[in-house]
């Protein structure tokens, strides 16, 4: 695991891209693994300064989403369907078929999953995941609980999940209550794994993700047992580990 704290969310987030973009780069085709929520929106920025420098072409990568909140359609602005195309899609030359998020729509939970976690096998895995890490240690949806998640499933949020998610919503709106997530198997079978936090208030996580046991209690702490991490994290979120590193 090769573990990077950088000064602030700039700089981590220009490191990511540099990551993400050299796999593109290194292999056109590349199935890469995409996140959500407000950590990655600075490297996806910086994807499409590139991409709009001609430095990058999206043309044939494929991308798999980790997870989509049940009940929200596609349009909704909060549905990570829509905060993928606002922040990313929308802006580079990747093709309508080569994106792949979990049917949010489709309420048949069994359905859902098995028609997500088929497309992931037909796939050929994913070549690079990119992760946030949520404040209680989750990946994907993936929550604290007794047991790792394998494959795709459907997630009851937790309350402190919905909480970090609510100022998203409008004050009329409540957040959904599931998901559906990649499991932990699905995560740990990409070729390469990139993991970026910042922020005060992911210090905690980040310390008990890469230091402490590995338990599903932190499910983020699996990611011990993968051959290929790369971490990045800014200076607030990697303060009770810089004498680590």
């Amino acid at each position: 695991m090769k573990i990077y704290i950088v000064k602030d969310e700039k700089e981590l987030s220009r490191k990511a891209a540099n990551i993400i973009s050299a796999q593109v780069i290194m292999k056109p085709e590349a199935n890469l693994g995409l996140a959500t929520g407000t950590s990655p929106i600075g490297t996806y920025a910086q994807l499409i300064e590139w991409y709009n420098k001609g430095d990058l072409d999206f043309s044939e990568v494929r991308s798999y989403n980790l997870d989509e909140y049940v009940g929200l359609p596609a349009d909704h602005e909060q549905s990570y369907a829509w905060f993928m195309h606002h922040y990313l899609f929308d802006h580079v030359n990747i093709k309508p078929e080569n994106i792949h998020i979990p049917n949010g729509m489709e309420l048949d939970a069994e359905v859902a999953c098995t028609t997500y976690d088929r497309l992931l096998e037909e796939s050929g895995g994913i070549d690079l995941q990119l992760l946030g890490l949520g404040v209680n240690g989750h990946i994907g949806f993936n929550e604290p609980g007794d047991a790792f998640e394998k494959t795709t499933h459907k997630v009851k949020l937790t309350e402190s999940t919905r909480q970090a998610n609510a100022r998203l919503f409008k004050e009329d709106e409540s957040v959904p209550e599931y998901a559906y997530s990649m499991g932990i198997k699905s995560i740990m079978q990409a070729r390469k794994i990139l993991l970026i936090a910042n922020g005060e208030n992911k210090a905690e996580a980040v310390k008990k993700a890469l230091f402490g046991p590995v338990t599903p209690e932190v499910p983020a702490s699996i990611l011990q047992l993968h051959n290929q991490v790369t971490v990045i994290v800014d200076e607030a979120a990697g303060r009770l580990i810089k004498d680590l590193v």
